[in-house]
């Protein structure tokens, strides 16, 4: 058994309030988990209204699959319009 984690420090660039910011985070959270399955956290930077570090997390047989699911929520978080990768870091446990 395997243990997946990568966290997120993410810049949006839009989000002019927290209200803003907990929206596209939202969004983007339930996206994730209904895509791929993984369990998805906002673990830091909850009062900034521009930045915000989101953790996913997922259990797999094998690390080769669990590294290709996230490879594909890397991809994923990517093609979101609505915020910037600044900083990622993946842990197998």
């Amino acid at each position: 058994m395997v243990i997946g984690v990568r966290s997120y420090e993410l810049h949006l660039p839009g989000a002019h309030s927290l209200k803003d910011k907990r929206s596209v985070l939202k969004s983007l959270k339930d996206r994730l988990h209904n895509e791929f399955n993984v369990s998805v956290a906002e673990t830091g930077r909850h009062d900034a209204w521009q930045s915000a570090e989101l953790t996913i997390c997922l259990v797999s047989a094998e690390r080769r699959h669990a590294a290709s699911v996230l490879e594909s929520v890397d991809r994923f978080v990517e093609s979101n319009p609505l915020c910037r990768i600044v900083d990622t870091a993946t842990s197998f446990l």
